[in-house]
């Protein structure tokens, strides 16, 4: 049988940088700054800079970043914020655990981001935000989204942590809206060693407060001004993604290279590809299709050696930890749909050309 295909592969990765990535541990370690320090503003440094932005603030995740960003707009008890029903679950905890609440909306069928166009029959006079997600790397319609927005004043939320580097009209995501959320979880295309996350913005205050919470709620040791979290970044996870950051652009590349052919070379009726509209710059965290019977095309591409995954099962208005809000089934169809059907092929940077057309050849072969 023939070597086996991974839907991911952080190994690869690894082994070609080992040494530069092994050099930034041991300079954290020889450094002792273990716990913030110099490396994680280093880090903040360049990636405000990345991202086209004033300030980013580094923390211990992606969540903590949707958190402690929407905490630092002054989102709270009995607010409520636009959140797409077809993303990782974590868009919606940033705004429970800041007392508020997730107003679910369906998405787009082609493109599979939020639709716009269902944004304003959801908002009420508690409406305070609207979240948009930048899901599988693939940017939203944001000037759509921006002219809802301030029509109604609300905030605007881009959920960036599949979207590293990606474009939107030439502007990099992070710096359309009022904040930009980013995680650094290991899979991602900029990934830490661990756990990570980072907010970014161009209003400095509201970075400012972000670090103000992740630290005690203290500028100065001891002293503490309001009531704050420990979820500092820490330094090992800095120096890495730090040293990550300059082959971003090289990385993003290879993935648009894979998707390019993915989205010219499989042609199989039975599969229908994410839509790219001619104003977004993806950078395929992930390569995700549909498919007409999840079940039977993902038994085979096992029996043809690849793995493949699926980006998510159960969209967020359904899940259990949210059945008080009293969504049923039905309600979001599209994102229903898509969640039932949505396949997620091989998409990493490292992948072979013989691999990609294995891939391929699959997907076209499914009869």
């Amino acid at each position: 049988m023939s070597d086996r295909i991974e839907w991911m592969n952080l190994g690869r990765q690894f082994r070609k940088y080992e040494e530069e990535f092994l050099d930034a541990v041991k300079n954290v370690c020889r450094d002792t700054a273990f716990s913030g320090g110099k490396y994680v503003e280093q880090f903040e440094n360049n990636f405000a800079k990345y991202c086209n932005c004033k300030g980013a603030a580094g923390v211990n995740n992606g969540t903590s970043a949707l958190f402690l960003g929407m905490k630092a707009l002054g989102i709270g008890e009995g607010d409520e914020v636009i959140v797409p029903a077809n993303t990782f679950i974590a868009s919606a905890w940033g705004v429970s655990h800041n007392g508020a609440i997730p107003v679910f909306v369906d998405i787009d069928a082609d493109t599979f981001e939020i639709d716009a166009d269902k944004i304003e029959e959801k908002i009420t006079k508690q409406t305070k935000a609207i979240i948009g997600v930048h899901l599988y790397g693939q940017p939203f319609d944001f000037d759509k989204v921006k002219t809802i927005a301030d029509k109604y004043n609300l905030l605007v939320i881009e959920d960036c942590a599949q979207a590293h580097g990606a474009k939107y009209k030439d502007r990099t995501v992070g710096s359309l809206g009022d904040i930009g959320c980013f995680s650094f979880y290991p899979g991602k295309n900029l990934g830490s060693f661990g756990e990570a996350g980072a907010v970014v913005s161009n209003n400095i205050d509201v970075i400012k407060k972000v670090n103000l919470y992740k630290n005690h709620g203290s500028d100065i040791r001891y002293y503490h001004d309001v009531i704050g979290y420990n979820m500092r970044m820490e330094g090992i996870q800095g120096a890495i993604l730090d040293t990550k950051l300059k082959y971003l652009e090289e990385w993003s590349a290879a993935r648009q290279a894979v998707a390019q052919k993915y989205l010219k070379e499989i042609n199989n009726k039975r599969i229908k590809l994410q839509s790219q509209p001619e104003w977004e710059q993806s950078v395929f965290h992930l390569f995700v299709i549909e498919v007409d019977d999840r079940e039977e095309f993902v038994q085979f591409l096992k029996r043809k050696n690849i793995e493949c995954s699926m980006h998510y099962p159960v969209p967020c208005h359904l899940q259990k930890a949210y059945e008080h809000l009293g969504y049923k089934k039905g309600d979001l169809p599209v994102s229903e749909y898509h969640a039932e059907h949505c396949v997620s092929l091989p998409m990493y940077p490292e992948l072979t050309e013989e691999e990609i057309n294995r891939v391929i050849d699959a997907c076209n072969d499914f009869a």
